[in-house]
């Protein structure tokens, strides 16, 4: 083993960093989770602080606003994944078989480049565009003689304005791991293929679709796991009175209450993030298992 560490200490070298970049800022932080199981003080410090089991947790489960805020986090979590999981997919397959270079580097670079828009200049663009009076889509509308509609302010629409931005916004970035994939076919399948006749759209169902089969499945067991950590800055910066009853979740409710709070509470807030990464080691654990039964890759 000595011999194996020395003859490719490089690769160890390389790997050191990493390592110590999970077990700092990943393992570590695992010791303070304690705290949604204790009254938390800062002053008595963690192990000072009373352990209280799962009053916390209850607090939650018990508070009014709980089902409001587990629905629209679930709601948006599967709104998200189901609308904007299939894209990538049907955009790499498209320039995989465009003919004109030129056309397909220049979709690739304007679908590609909203991925690097910072959140707050995304969600500034959001408020000027769906803006009642001087945003681009209200002057189409009232061009057909239809009313100016302020869509921020309408409750039912958050979901819907939220999904589909972020898919404008990614779907490019995302695709590239699928255009990779595709990279990887045996070319000689699409030869014998022509040569018996086969159109584009038989060659997509026939062989592209399985031969990236394998990594569509990695890629949904993983957007699963991370499915209740849609991302607390858009949905903050989005939220206004008039439809906080739809865009309140679970991140935006842990830090109004546990941070931005006139009393802070560590403890309560910790306990609702616990309870979150909970959730979504259930939903990785069953994905991957329904994958493994299924005959399909699994992460273990």
């Amino acid at each position: 083993m000595t011999k194996g560490i020395r003859r490719g200490w490089q690769l160890y070298v390389l790997m050191f960093l990493p390592f110590v970049y999970l077990v700092v800022f990943k393992y570590v932080p695992m010791y303070g989770a304690q705290i949604a199981f204790r009254d938390y003080s800062v002053t008595q410090g963690i192990w000072g602080s009373d352990w209280v089991g799962l009053k916390h947790f209850m607090r939650f489960f018990q508070s009014y606003e709980f089902w409001r805020i587990m629905g629209n986090t679930i709601g948006l979590s599967f709104y998200q994944l189901i609308a904007g999981f299939p894209f990538p997919i049907l955009l790499a397959l498209g320039l995989n078989y465009a003919g004109n270079l030129k056309f397909k580097k220049t979709v690739q670079m304007v679908t590609y480049a909203p991925h690097f828009i910072s959140v707050v200049v995304m969600v500034g663009i959001i408020f000027q565009v769906l803006d009642p009076r001087i945003g681009i889509l209200n002057h189409v509308l009232q061009w057909f003689g239809m009313e100016p509609v302020d869509l921020m302010g309408k409750a039912e629409y958050f979901s819907s304005i939220y999904v589909w931005s972020g898919i404008w916004q990614n779907v490019g970035f995302n695709c590239i791991i699928y255009l990779a994939a595709l990279a990887g076919i045996d070319p000689a399948l699409h030869e014998a293929a022509v040569v018996d006749g086969a159109t584009k759209l038989q060659r997509m169902r026939h062989i592209d679709l399985p031969g990236i089969t394998p990594v569509v499945v990695i890629l949904l067991i993983l957007n699963v796991g991370n499915m209740l950590e849609i991302g607390f800055e858009k949905v903050f910066l989005m939220q206004n009175p008039l439809n906080l009853r739809t865009s309140e979740i679970i991140d935006t409710y842990v830090y109004k209450t546990g941070i931005a709070s006139q009393v802070v509470n560590f403890s309560y807030s910790s306990a609702i993030g616990l309870f979150r990464n909970i959730l979504n080691l259930i939903l990785l654990i069953a994905v991957n298992q329904t994958a493994k039964k299924l005959g399909q890759n699994s992460l273990w």
